[in-house]
């Protein structure tokens, strides 16, 4: 009887694992389901049955009030070429320094992780003071180029770091066979290296996209002309500016975040086959 009690508690364990995560799921979920609820809701409705209740109907004046109020078109076109600018750079910087640091094994390689690791652990708020200055010295303040450069620099801190250590597990075989068949440097690195690390760098690609569309602190520093500045800073700025109703609050937090979750879901797959192959490896 004692081994089949045990036998049942221990086949009764993944389903409660999976209710558990279920559970943790709905928690998580649940914010931004009040956020797209509330989006779709007219104010007198909000104001009468409060944030929790579903709407009667669809109400898309709120969308649309944000929509034109902060010129939503300019500001997801801004998001957008400033992310895909830092995420495509500084996936090939990264590329780059990791296979100075991980395979080339240049001297001082510790070091040099070091300072990249250190990098990563910098607020925002410590680079804010220097970054003003730079910008200021080098007349590219409050353009879209200053912050695709700090960005760029900023997020190849992080993948200079993790490419770093996968590069430094690379069969040195492989790179030993591509030497004595011909290839240089710069063959190496684009015809062996660059292609079996495809799944790394995808994964970059996707997290430096995500981490660059949500970025508010530096672009609120190097971005003051009202057409160059991005979707968080057009949500910031509205809140400030404008007395916003409830819905249209709700309103621009979802059309904030939406574009953001396409490309997360657009870009699912690549990053789960990377992680996978990063585990495999």
């Amino acid at each position: 009887m004692t081994a089949l009690a045990a036998r049942r508690s221990n086949g009764l364990v993944p389903y409660l694992t999976l209710f558990g995560l279920i559970v943790l799921l709905l928690i998580m979920l649940s914010p931004f389901a009040i956020v797209v609820v509330n989006a779709f809701k007219a104010p007198q409705e909000y104001a009468a049955n409060g944030p929790i209740s579903l709407p009667s109907g669809i109400y898309t004046q709120g969308l649309a009030d944000f929509w034109n109020r902060v010129d939503f078109t300019t500001k997801l076109v801004n998001s957008t070429v400033i992310s895909l600018s830092v995420a495509v750079l500084g996936v090939c910087l990264s590329l780059l320094n990791a296979f100075a640091l991980g395979i080339g094994r240049v001297r001082g390689r510790v070091w040099f992780l070091v300072f990249f690791m250190i990098a990563n652990t910098l607020p925002h708020e410590s680079l804010a003071y220097p970054l003003y200055y730079f910008a200021k010295f080098f007349k590219i303040y409050d353009t879209q180029f200053a912050v695709i450069l700090i960005f760029t620099v900023i997020q190849s801190a992080f993948g200079t770091y993790l490419l770093s250590s996968v590069f430094s597990t690379f069969p040195r075989e492989m790179v030993e066979a591509a030497t004595v068949d011909g290839c240089n440097k710069l063959q190496l690195l684009f015809r062996v290296v660059a292609p079996i690390s495809l799944p790394s760098l995808s994964v970059l690609f996707v997290f430096f996209f995500i981490w660059t569309w949500n970025e508010f602190f530096l672009p609120l520093i190097m971005l003051i002309s009202n057409g160059k500045q991005t979707v968080p800073l057009a949500i910031a700025t509205l809140q400030g500016q404008h007395n916003m109703d409830a819905t249209t609050t709700s309103a621009s937090a979802l059309l904030g975040i939406l574009p953001c979750i396409i490309f997360f879901f657009l870009f699912q797959r690549t990053l789960t086959r990377g992680i996978t192959a990063g585990s495999i490896k």
